[in-house]
């Protein structure tokens, strides 16, 4: 009879292998965990787990939040909010050699602000950015590039739908995940508004100046950044300010994002009635993702996989900051075959434990035990890196999912001078994980200070 650690294995190979065919994620895990837990236990077990795992994932409170900040993601992309961004950045910034692509990138910033979607905000802001960038005769290389990179920012600038599940999954408390975020967010935008800057001055032709704006243009478009700013401002700072939890915040910002595009008359009965049914769909993907991932977890947890891989590190001898490298790697490569989500869900019930056992649950020393870190900042750290380098999948081959938004946008450029486009912005991400890695006071302060 097989051994319960092959047989984990060789789950996990059919899992690939049914993702490899394009086998939805959700339906792929549920048929390795669903069909592994009944190998092991027998039917009768796993249809008693199907009775109530439902009903036990989807009742927590905390998930509460996904469907409110998806709804703001969908009706921000409805209510003119992109345009506006753009606008406003472009005023400040588009004289520059770059500056229109500088002004992407920031658009995107704001937008994956109020939307916390990175497909999304590559979707809503290319469509708005790409115009301005044809017409000052911009490399298709630099104008797609620069937005496929510039919407993985959705993912980690707060309110981010992954971010949430992350803290979810690691039972990590979301308004400190959302602080800690802040910084390495920030850093990501500097970093790409730097490539780009670097890049226009190696290729200058690349990334010609825009028109400066005159005085009553640049005043109005500065304005229309007040709305977006408040938006940010009271959903944010009503969490940090402990005004209300992330659901009320996010409601609250449905809201404010609601009376936006009604004022602006980009809200009526229509759009309302696609948002709901864009965030119902989208929910209810992200919940049978989250069924799946919860029995892989049951099976791989019955098998003792992450515990057999735990105590085989501990035994290796190798350093936990190595452990991290080979953990980060692994994840840049799994996002070349799957979405982000659905890695965050498969990969980090099994990462999480070995990276828990390595550093011992409590504070360690200078002898080099440990990350030298409570758990509890562990969390914080490792769920940061983690998203950072989930990011890259969304712009690397073969699945690179902003990738295929912009070119399906951009018709006129091939994919493979988008893809590219986006190499210079990868290596950015990779020198703001080392540089997370190194200090991870970065991460660390501002959860510090806000408790």
């Amino acid at each position: 009879m097989i051994d319960s650690l092959s047989l984990g294995l060789a789950g996990l190979v059919i899992l690939v292998g049914l993702i490899a065919i394009r086998m939805p994620i959700a339906y792929a895990m549920i048929i390795v965990g669903g069909g592994g837990i009944t190998l092991l236990n027998g039917p009768a077990l796993m249809l008693s787990q199907l009775k109530t795992l439902a009903y036990g994932q989807f009742a927590i409170y905390d998930l509460s939040v996904v469907p409110m900040f998806v709804l703001m993601g969908a009706l921000a992309s409805k209510a003119g909010l992109s345009q506006a961004l753009f606008r406003g950045a472009n005023a400040w910034l588009g004289w520059m050699r770059g500056g229109t692509a500088m002004a992407a990138i920031a658009g995107c910033a704001g937008f994956g602000a109020v939307c916390g979607s990175s497909l999304a905000t590559a979707s809503t802001m290319g469509k708005v950015a790409l115009p301005e960038l044809k017409r000052y005769n911009y490399s298709g290389a630099l104008a797609t590039g620069s937005l496929a990179a510039g919407g993985v920012l959705g993912i980690l600038i707060p309110p981010s739908v992954v971010l949430i599940i992350y803290a979810i999954i690691v039972e990590a408390n979301i308004v400190t995940m959302f602080a800690a975020a802040m910084i390495p967010g920030v850093l990501a935008v500097l970093l790409f508004l730097l490539t780009i800057a670097i890049y226009v001055t190696i290729r200058p032709g690349a990334g010609p100046k825009g028109g400066a704006a005159d005085r009553a243009e640049f005043l109005s478009a500065t304005y229309g950044l007040f709305p977006v700013m408040i938006i940010f401002g009271l959903v944010l700072g009503g969490i940090y300010g402990g005004f209300f939890n992330p659901t009320p915040a996010a409601a609250v910002g449905v809201f404010l994002v609601w009376v936006y595009g009604v004022a602006r008359r980009e809200i009526g009965l229509a759009e309302m009635r696609d948002a709901l049914k864009d965030t119902a769909g989208t929910t209810g993907m992200i919940y049978l993702i989250l069924l799946g991932a919860e029995m892989m977890k049951i099976f791989m947890s019955r098998i003792g996989l992450p515990q057999a891989t735990a105590e085989w590190i501990l035994n290796s001898g190798m350093t936990p900051m190595l452990v991290m490298l080979i953990l980060l790697v692994a994840l840049i490569l799994l996002g070349c075959l799957m979405d982000s989500l659905s890695m965050i869900l498969l990969v980090i019930p099994f990462f999480w434990p070995v990276l828990m056992e390595i550093n011992g649950g409590v504070f360690q020393g200078a002898d080099g035990a440990g990350f030298g870190m409570s758990t509890e900042e562990l969390k914080i750290w490792f769920g940061i890196l983690a998203l950072i380098v989930v990011e890259l999948g969304l712009i690397t081959p073969p699945v690179g999912m902003n990738v295929f938004v912009i070119s399906a946008l951009a018709k006129d450029v091939p994919m493979m001078e988008t893809f590219r486009g986006v190499m210079p912005f990868f290596v950015a991400e990779l020198v703001r994980v080392a540089i997370i890695l190194s200090f991870p006071a970065l991460t660390l302060w501002l959860p510090r200070v806000l408790s």
